[in-house]
């Protein structure tokens, strides 16, 4: 039989990021939980501040029956001369019953013991209680509380619990709180609890109390009213979908508000105001033709007729904290950008001052400069260098620490340095993400790479290492943005030959662990199939640049069709020549062919290997492409021939082609 399941569990406010963070895991955790106990079907979650919602518009009331069957010793252990030994004994008591009621049944192969018994399902009602405080208790919203005499935690106090199977209140008790048949609408519609008769009234109620239940719901009336307010007032909110996020999960009946700010802190960066207004206020900033205005959009959650009250206090809370911002930056203009007071700030146990940091990533700085020769001037290098962590002694930083290197990039600008200067500071830490913006000149790309290049360096010279998920100090985001960097600019870097000479200047560096870091981290980037990437780290490529062009190449070829029927043949070749050491002179001597294979092989392959080409897809597609030369040449003669001239010159000439193909890999590392 079907009927309705609700369960409510009424808290305190719930805070919007633990919850968005556990969000993914919730309905995940319920469904394991009712598979447990034979009980999955179709639900949905809903979430508000103040509720979590699980919702069955059809729900099993009972557990379907059953059969648990058993299996024991074989038969010829468990009799005796016709007897029961002490084996079927003990099953048979494992099983509840006599030995008269213990068969036989076949398992592996063998005959052994054998019951099989009938499971009445048991009835929903009766194992609702133990779901719930499951579900509830794998919950992990990060940090939980305890209140009143409660032994037990959770993220917020539980104030109501409601559990309706049909009609039919369900006895739960979670926290201390035992179920009863009501709820609470939003505060200012009712403060007190309103009584339900049963599952299918619950949403009216809450629907006439001014809740919004559906989270989908709040966020399309949300953007309703935004664009609303973008018809009628000619203007555009930017909408941060993380915001978003949160707005949606604190309000229960959402609705868009427009408000103002004096003008005069539009002399603020964008950023600063931006960041103020959304960090500390949850507003979203509004703007028009691509400008800042003195504007903000706050969503209330307010019931009411008239929100004039709601947006004047909201304009009152955001002036003192924008008056704040202005203070801060016009004393950051009136002292300007300077290191002094960074030797006092340590960077890390070991590794001295910020200010030694600085000197470090300037030697980087300039030795990458020398080997890439930018179409740029050394001094607005060293300049950015000098500068990039000026701003950490900033007001505005102290208070925004999101925005170091951005302020110091207006700082620069308003003393006067060159917008070079400026761009490399505000870009210093790009990329800072899987899908962030990179550094857009030369500058800033050196710049940037100098200052993750001593983060890694330095703290690999005090093993300061990345074990299992633990990376404080982000370096494997490092070693990913110095990957798409030197991609995105075309710089050579060898991660063996580059970074050992970067490392001279350091402590002992175990440079075959730095290796394998910068490795592991390639292996992660590249959404490829990993023995692509494999195939190409064991041809030896260790320089950045090309490794991706070549993962690339053999990936676009290994994912084309009759790729397979190729790697068969290729294979061969590489099984051939494994014994031999491809780095002394492959020479191939014409004379001593026997077959017209032979000739024909050689001569397909000294046509490849005579041409230049434009890719390595080309190339490898060229090498691969000498398949029904190499079929022939296997076909018409053995290379493993008595005449030991002949067996090595043929051995050079299949070697000759395979150590062209593991210039760009090693093609038998691929698995197809």
């Amino acid at each position: 039989m079907l009927k309705p399941l609700l369960i409510e569990i009424g808290v305190e406010e719930l805070p919007a990021v633990p919850l968005l963070k556990e969000l993914r895991n919730i309905e995940k955790k319920y469904v394991d939980i009712l598979e447990k106990n034979s009980l999955l079907g179709e639900f949905e979650f809903y979430y508000t501040p103040r509720r979590l919602v699980i919702w069955h518009r059809e729900f099993n009331t009972q557990q379907a029956d059953s059969v648990e069957e058993f299996f024991g010793a074989p038969i010829a252990v468990a009799y005796k001369d016709g007897e029961p030994t002490p084996a079927a004994l003990g099953f048979a008591k494992k099983c509840g019953v006599s030995i008269d009621e213990i068969s036989a049944g076949t398992k592996g192969g063998k005959e052994v013991l054998y019951y099989k018994k009938d499971v009445k399902g048991k009835e929903s009602i009766e194992l609702l209680s133990d779901i719930i405080n499951t579900w509830i208790n794998s919950l992990d919203f990060g940090k939980s509380m305890r209140w009143g005499s409660s032994s037990e935690s959770f993220i917020r106090p539980v104030r109501w619990v409601n559990v309706l199977l049909g009609d039919e209140l369900v006895d739960v008790e979670l926290f201390g709180v035992t179920s009863k048949k009501e709820t609470f609408v939003h505060r200012i519609s009712n403060f007190d609890s309103v009584s339900i008769s049963g599952a299918k009234e619950y949403f009216d109620v809450l629907k006439k109390g001014g809740v919004t239940l559906f989270q989908e719901q709040r966020r399309e009336d949300i953007l309703a009213n935004f664009a609303s307010l973008e018809k009628d007032n000619g203007i555009q909110i930017e909408v941060d979908a993380d915001l978003l996020d949160e707005v949606v999960a604190i309000t229960e009946h959402p609705t868009a508000l427009l408000g103002t700010f004096d003008e005069e802190f539009l002399r603020l960066p964008p950023e600063v105001i931006i960041t103020s207004m959304k960090e500390h206020q949850r507003y979203f900033p509004v703007f028009k033709d691509g400008k800042l205005l003195n504007k903000f959009v706050v969503v209330s959650n307010a019931l009411t007729n008239d929100f004039s009250e709601v947006i004047e206090g909201n304009e009152r809370v955001l002036r003192p904290r924008l008056a704040d911002g202005l203070f801060f930056y016009d004393n950051d203009l009136k002292n300007g950008l300077s290191t002094e007071g960074l030797e006092k700030v340590a960077f890390f146990k070991g590794l001295g001052s910020v200010a030694d940091k600085i000197q470090r990533e300037a030697k980087i700085a300039n030795i990458l400069f020398d080997k890439y020769k930018p179409d740029a001037k050394k001094e607005d290098l060293d300049r950015a260098i000098s500068l990039a962590k000026a701003d950490l002694t900033s007001e505005m930083v102290y208070e925004f620490t999101e925005l170091q290197g951005l302020m110091g990039s207006y700082y620069a600008l308003e003393q006067g340095e060159s917008q070079e200067v400026a761009t490399a500071i505000n870009e210093q830490y790009l990329p800072d993400g899987e899908d962030s913006a990179l550094p857009s000149t030369a500058i800033s790309a050196i710049v940037a790479m100098s200052i993750k290049l001593d983060t890694l360096l330095a703290l690999f010279s005090i093993n300061q290492i990345p074990t299992g998920s633990r990376d404080p100090f982000a370096l494997r985001r490092a070693v990913n943005g110095l990957v798409r960097i030197t991609r995105e600019h075309n710089l050579e870097f060898d991660i063996v030959e580059t970074m050992t000479e970067l490392a001279s200047g350091y402590a002992e560096i175990d440079m075959q662990k730095l290796e394998s870091f910068f490795l592991e981290r390639v292996k992660q980037y590249y959404k490829v199939n990993p023995s692509i990437v494999e195939a190409v780290l064991a041809s030896g490529e260790r320089e950045i640049v090309a490794m991706g062009q070549k993962i690339e190449a053999l990936d676009a070829i290994a994912s084309a069709e009759g790729f397979s029927e190729s790697f068969s043949t290729f294979k061969r070749v590489a099984n051939i020549t494994k014994d031999i050491d491809l780095s002394q002179d492959m020479s191939v001597d014409a004379k001593l062919f026997e077959d017209k294979s032979e000739e024909a092989l050689f001569n397909a392959y000294n046509n490849v290997a005579s041409k230049s080409y434009d890719s390595y897809e080309e190339e490898l597609d060229a090498l691969l492409g000498l398949k029904p030369e190499l079929d022939k040449f296997f076909e018409g003669v053995m290379v493993n021939a008595e005449n030991e001239a002949v067996k090595n010159n043929r051995k050079s000439l299949v070697a000759s082609i395979y150590k062209s193909i593991l210039n760009i890999a090693d093609i038998k590392e691929v698995s197809v």
